[in-house]
């Protein structure tokens, strides 16, 4: 059975938050004098802490309680709170599987944590039978899944499986999930009681300069993020950025269209370049791409002003192509065309 008491850090459980003014005093009417802020200006004011109006939002779109999401600057900061809260440094691990979302490796060195790469298999999926070999190294109290993952593009399937055998927190890092047709986990949080979703304004919503990043969970856990954050995490700025895309989510339905009937436009294009080798399945909004020298296409691009990512590293003769507006798919495509190697 599991027990969130045995993973999260002692001294996290132990921890006394730091109260805020705005803790203590959360109206929205009075003569504030409590929180020695500049009484005068537009941008005096501390933002509240726990994004309530925000929240509220959230929870009619998402159907889950605000007690349930956690809001952060960015879902960078999800994944280092994680490390943070349930991994001592130089004595626990994490996992994750690879090639994947290069922060989770950052993080884990900046907190000293130990981060265990599981290689995903020949169809970018879970090695089922590897990862319940590595499992058996009781350190591990953290894991995380990126689905659709980045930068392959594809959803990974067993992610309940690794729910299942797993007595520590899995982290299914959704960043990608409006653009994909598979449901989210965020359905699944009451059934798990160490799972972790983790979304963002950044893609799909069109924010990514605002950086706010979501997480669902119980509401065990959200207390212990909340716990743990800092006091003012997320702008006033940026609050309300995101409360006016969802205020106006037509345009984001509609971009997002757009986006998915281009990818479609792009996959087809492709298939034609001859340098083009092989076009990997995408729930996302890239696509990650084969070609003949990944190095030399990517400098080609780049001469010509035109922006893909080299996963050369990461993926042998790979670039990613994230979709963008139809002018510039256009200029992406006759550009590959004329490329000779």
């Amino acid at each position: 059975m599991f027990d969130l008491t045995k993973i999260v850090r002692k001294n996290i459980l132990n921890l006394k938050p730091y109260s805020s003014a705005r803790d203590e005093f959360s109206g929205k009417d009075g003569v504030f004098l409590d929180a020695n802020e500049n009484p005068y200006g537009k941008l005096n004011r501390y933002p509240d802490p726990y994004q309530k109006d925000l929240k509220k939002k959230l929870s009619h779109l998402k159907s889950v309680k605000p007690e349930n999401i956690f809001i952060g600057n960015g879902s960078d900061e999800v994944i280092d709170l994680c490390y943070r809260i349930f991994c001592a440094p130089g004595k626990d691990k994490a996992l994750t599987f690879s090639p994947t979302y290069g922060m989770y490796e950052v993080s884990a060195n900046i907190n000293e944590v130990d981060l265990i790469n599981l290689p995903l298999n020949n169809s970018f999926q879970i090695n089922l039978e590897a990862l319940e070999n590595v499992l058996i190294n009781e350190s591990i109290k953290l894991i995380f899944v990126c689905s659709p993952n980045n930068p392959t593009g594809n959803a990974i399937n067993n992610i309940d499986i690794v729910l299942d055998k797993f007595k520590g927190i899995v982290v299914v890092d959704e960043a990608y999930i409006d653009f994909s047709d598979t449901n989210s986990f965020i359905e699944k949080i009451n059934k798990y009681p160490n799972l972790i979703v983790a979304q963002t304004f950044s893609k799909a919503w069109g924010l990514a300069s605002a950086r706010v990043g979501v997480a669902y969970a119980n509401e065990k856990i959200i207390s212990i993020l909340n716990k743990v954050k800092s006091p003012y995490n997320v702008s006033m700025l940026n609050q309300k950025a995101a409360i006016n895309v969802l205020d106006n989510s037509s345009e984001y339905k509609n971009q997002k269209e757009i986006i998915l009937k281009q990818k479609k436009v792009i996959k087809k294009a492709l298939a034609s370049i001859f340098i083009v080798k092989k076009i990997y399945p995408s729930d996302a909004n890239f696509i990650l791409v084969e070609v003949e020298d990944a190095n030399k296409v990517y400098n080609e691009l780049v001469s010509k002003r035109l922006i893909t990512r080299n996963r050369n590293s990461l993926v042998n003769n790979c670039i990613r192509i994230t979709i963008g507006k139809p002018t510039e798919n256009k200029k992406l495509i006759k550009a590959l065309k004329e490329i000779n190697l």
